[in-house]
């Protein structure tokens, strides 16, 4: 058969998502989703766009879901772009901010989308590997060469930069972007993006996936200088100028103007992931402290591997890397209390078997 890729299809890796399993009894901890229904004001905004409002295009810079995630981040709504997840935005930002002569510094250990969309626009990259404890050491960010991008907090580890650190690295890359990637920091607390307002090289990327419930939705927003939320609209406009769909933006701006729902959404996730860590210690796990909603785990006395085929084989999915420096670790999203106690409970009879 005629092979008709591109030389760049046929050179890249792809990203590979988490496994979608379906069935009964299955407990899925292994994407980072919410455990939790979203808001009912999102049910009824979608409810409310009818036949007539379809047939039309929708707003090209993000209607209703711009103004509410202005609202929400309290900044100028000239500072907020809209896309249809943080992917989206982010493979943008790739596309506005980076280029093939400049490298683009990263941490050797972070979401592995970054490296295949550098790969996919042709950038060069530098990973900068984490401290043995799995933390970031500023300092390895300062005058880089090209552009930064961090995960903040960062996955797969969960361990977060303070609002100060992450300054730090802005201000000492004057003439580069630096992308702070904030899908989980609505379970941290340590929100950066107010240094907008002071440094302009500063694009901070959000989404609905995690803390608003909405990962079906695909939604999630950047706060930026002008100049920065121009170079983003100058992508958009030049791959799809309606990117963000009516019911998306319906419902996303219906999330983002519910926040006491959501803030009692996040304060129970992080009440179960401080339970959950307590318990995986004292099943011998190693358990760097977590500011997402998940945690990044090494067993002790079995191998990761082992353990992640043991609980897929009971119906409990979580997330294990055949990767240099996280094969030993599993990555746990945070379910329901039931859930998190049936995980436990799994594990306490895998590890007791190995005794």
């Amino acid at each position: 058969m005629k092979d008709f890729l591109s030389k760049k299809a046929k050179s890249i890796t792809p990203y590979v998502a988490g496994q979608q399993p379906s069935g009964e009894n299955i407990i899925k901890l292994n994407t980072n989703e919410s455990p939790y229904a979203p808001s009912k004001r999102v049910y009824d905004a979608v409810k409310s766009i009818t036949g007539k409002n379809l047939r039309k295009y929708p707003h090209p810079n993000g209607g209703d879901f711009r103004e509410s995630a202005a609202k929400y981040v309290n900044m100028p709504i000239e500072n907020v772009f809209c896309g249809n997840g943080s992917d989206e935005v982010l493979a943008f930002a790739f596309q506005a901010f980076f280029d093939k002569e400049k490298k683009l510094s990263m941490p050797d250990i972070t979401y592995s989308f970054y490296p295949v969309w550098a790969d996919l626009y042709d950038i060069p990259i530098k990973r900068i590997p984490l401290n043995d404890d799995l933390t970031i050491n500023i300092e390895d960010y300062f005058f880089c060469s090209g552009g930064v991008i961090i995960a903040n907090p960062n996955a797969p580890t969960g361990i977060a930069l303070k609002k100060e650190k992450v300054e730090l690295i802005v201000k000492n890359n004057p003439e580069n972007v630096v992308i702070i990637d904030e899908a989980y920091i609505e379970f941290s607390g340590e929100l950066v993006c107010g240094l907008v307002k002071k440094f302009d090289n500063l694009l901070v990327v959000r989404t609905l996936s995690k803390s608003q419930c909405l990962a079906g939705i695909r939604a999630g927003f950047a706060i930026g200088s002008k100049s920065l939320i121009d170079g983003l609209f100058r992508i958009k406009d030049s791959f799809n100028s309606y990117p963000v769909n009516s019911l998306t933006s319906a419902a996303a701006a219906a999330a983002l103007d519910d926040k006491a729902y959501y803030d009692k959404i996040s304060k129970k996730v992080i009440e179960t992931r401080e339970w959950t860590q307590k318990k995986l210690e004292e099943l011998g796990f190693y358990v760097p402290k977590s500011s997402a909603n998940f945690v990044f785990v090494k067993p002790k006395g079995i191998s990761a591997k082992e353990i992640f085929e043991k609980l897929r084989a009971k119906g409990i999915f979580v997330r294990w890397f055949d990767k240099d420096k996280v094969r030993d670790f599993l990555r746990i999203s945070i379910g329901t209390d039931e859930e998190m106690k049936k995980l436990i409970s799994c594990l306490e009879i895998i590890i007791n078997k190995e005794k």
